[in-house]
């Protein structure tokens, strides 16, 4: 498949989550698999707005990731809280670069000791309307190139715009409930994969994939899975190890 055929299917799985059964947390997981895949990244992050202005990490491509942006939502301190509030993007930072990291010092020694040397931050916004950031982080000293700069602002767009879409459909007090919904879900799957990181003696990332890898091929949900983990109401053998 073409890099052009490549972008195109994101689009269109994009576009696929303008439905009444519009999955957030699967959606946005998606995003940064996507984002791994067409942008040579270590890493992708994705923050969304919540109702009183502040950050919630909602997706990242691994737990090292999960971990560093859950710091920088705790010290909000960082580029990715920085671009949600500003609605510009913070390309090609070096962690390493005093005078590139002055205003988030605490983050970088963070990242840095996770193993990343650059990150990127582009906004999740329409108009005047921030929902969120995306974040890229690179174990490599790599800039990002104006073309893959372009295809990740066009991927923050568009699920910007299924975002909103989704929301516009329903009055603003279920907008709430389904971040609410989404962080309740956020928190069951975590609690899933630390039941079968310690069931399987794995890792997070693997059970995570293990749980990810089930739901596709059963065409379920992947919250829905989680609870009949936690709760033990689904015998785990059925999910195929890592």
């Amino acid at each position: 498949m073409t890099r052009e055929e490549q972008v195109l299917k994101a689009m269109l799985e994009a576009v696929d989550t303008l439905v009444d059964d519009f999955d957030l947390i699967d959606f946005l997981h998606q995003l940064c698999d996507r984002c791994n895949e067409l942008l040579d990244v270590s890493a992708v992050g994705i923050m969304l707005a919540d109702p009183n202005g502040g950050l919630q990490l909602i997706a990242a491509s691994d737990e090292h990731t999960r971990l560093l942006e859950l710091f920088a939502v705790q010290t909000d301190e960082g580029p990715c809280v920085e671009t949600q509030r500003s609605g510009t993007a913070r390309l090609n930072i070096a962690l390493n670069a005093p005078g590139e990291t002055a205003r988030f010092p605490r983050f970088a020694e963070q990242a840095q000791a996770a193993g990343f040397r650059t990150t990127h931050a582009l906004p999740m916004r329409l108009r005047r309307q921030n929902v969120g950031a995306l974040n890229l982080f690179d174990t490599r000293a790599k800039a990002l190139s104006a073309s893959d700069a372009q295809v990740a602002q066009a991927l923050a767009d568009v699920a910007t715009i299924a975002i909103l879409q989704q929301r516009s459909l329903v009055h603003s007090s279920v907008e709430r409930a389904q971040l609410r919904a989404a962080l309740s879900s956020r928190v069951v799957i975590e609690q899933a994969k630390g039941i079968l990181t310690e069931r399987w003696q794995t890792t997070p990332d693997h059970a995570f994939d293990a749980l990810r890898r089930y739901v596709r091929a059963h065409n379920a949900s992947l919250t829905a899975l989680c609870q009949q983990v936690i709760d033990g109401s689904l015998d785990t053998s059925v999910i195929e190890r890592p």
